[in-house]
């Protein structure tokens, strides 16, 4: 089942993505009033989780910097509430799919039938430990297909993130350096200069290079060790396994049905890098 969930991950990031890639959401909860982009990112992911203070927000994310939730939350729900910033999110996400795959594929039987299976997978998963999935649970499930295949792809990624956050504890790997792990895996080199990590304080960075040093996982021109490489290869093989459980739900031959209708929009969100 691990090789499936690397799979369905492959198949339904691409419709995640249009949440944090293209304009529709961002213009959506900039009608609300919040005034950057991470002020609403944090806002609407964390809205399921309710009025949480920064602190929580913070624990369940993992992977951002200190402070970092604290300059959006709880501030950003003084603009808007966490129920507004929700469905605020789902609205540009959902417009962003049907026009990125257009009336004909947003419209399809497929499209219909990938929603369908992938909700039975996203609402069939043990909450336990998983505190984002547990939190997406709770909101309801659109009726829309196209609004309800994002819904439950992101219930699914979020699932996913909670096992991947698990494994990097696991592993003595905080955030920071799981993000450098993951630049090196891209190709970026400085990992330093990654988008997700290069605006931290030069000294915060240097203490997250050192420490990936002092563990053998880069080496001094800040690149894999091949123990780097195994560590970054043994935290994807176990999140895999631990995001398997939603696919149990179904049959082998739903899914092959939900890999055959998931091809071609994915193709298609791909080809226009979700944006």
């Amino acid at each position: 089942m691990a090789s499936t969930a690397r799979r369905m991950f492959e198949l339904l990031e691409p419709i995640c993505l249009v949440t944090f890639f293209a304009d529709e959401c961002n213009a959506e909860l900039a009608a609300l009033g919040h005034r950057t982009y991470w002020d609403g990112y944090f806002a609407s992911r964390a809205a399921p989780l309710g009025r949480v203070p920064a602190e929580v927000v913070h624990a369940a994310f993992y992977n951002f910097g200190d402070g970092e939730a604290a300059r959006h939350i709880p501030s950003a729900w003084e603009t808007a509430t966490p129920e507004a910033s929700l469905a605020a999110r789902e609205r540009g996400s959902a417009a962003s799919v049907r026009r990125i795959l257009g009336a004909e594929l947003a419209c399809s039987p497929g499209l219909v039938r990938a929603a369908d299976l992938t909700t039975k997978a996203a609402t069939s998963a043990p909450t336990h430990g998983r505190v984002m999935y547990a939190g997406m649970r709770t909101v309801p499930v659109p009726s829309d297909p196209v609004a309800r295949l994002w819904h439950s792809a992101t219930m699914l990624r979020e699932h996913r993130g909670d096992g991947h956050n698990a494994v990097l504890l696991a592993e003595g790997v905080d955030g920071g350096e799981a993000h450098v792990l993951s630049a090196l895996e891209f190709g970026i080199h400085p990992p330093e200069s990654f988008g997700r990590i290069h605006h931290l304080p030069r000294r915060r960075l240097r203490e997250i290079m050192s420490g990936l040093r002092e563990r053998g996982l880069v080496d001094a021109d800040g690149r894999f060790t091949d123990e780097g490489r195994a560590t970054k290869q043994r935290i994807e093989d176990r999140t895999d396994a631990l995001a398997a459980a939603p696919y149990a739900a179904l049959s082998p031959t739903e899914l092959a049905e939900l890999t055959s209708t998931l091809e071609p929009l994915t193709a298609t969100l791909v080809a226009a890098g979700s944006r």
